[in-house]
């Protein structure tokens, strides 16, 4: 297909996506950004956000909660910490990881990064309507 980039997402646990995808929207660590075919190399970290592919196939979207994305002009690659499509995604498993992550900020030596991530999980939480 035409103006196509590779797109991989894979977590620890599986390979979620690898899909053809005219473009990928990211949340970046700097802020969101759409990657698609013939994009400038660059490499990101990733935020808590959802991840959206769009391809012939649709639009498929994922709650990740952090990473790194690889992107040239052929193919974009994300190893997310956590990944989980946002079709699965339930109120239960949020609040797990908000609750987690508050767990860690409370003793976390840079407590405005750790509140940041705490509040950019809780973004995602309402981005994914559950």
């Amino acid at each position: 297909m035409a103006n196509t980039v590779q797109f991989d997402l894979v977590s620890p646990e599986r390979k979620l996506a690898s899909v053809a995808a005219t473009e990928v929207q990211i949340p970046g660590a700097e802020g969101d950004l759409t990657a698609g075919a013939g994009h400038a190399p660059l490499i990101t970290t990733l935020r808590p956000g959802v991840l959206k592919a769009v391809s012939a196939e649709g639009t498929k979207a994922f709650a990740v909660t952090g990473g790194f994305a690889e992107i040239n002009a052929g193919a974009i690659s994300v190893l997310a910490e956590q990944a989980i499509p946002v079709a699965e995604a339930s109120a239960a498993v949020l609040d797990a990881l908000i609750e987690a992550a508050r767990g860690r900020a409370a003793s976390a030596t840079d407590r405005a990064v750790a509140d940041k991530y705490v509040n950019d999980l809780i973004a995602l939480k309402a981005a994914v309507g559950v």
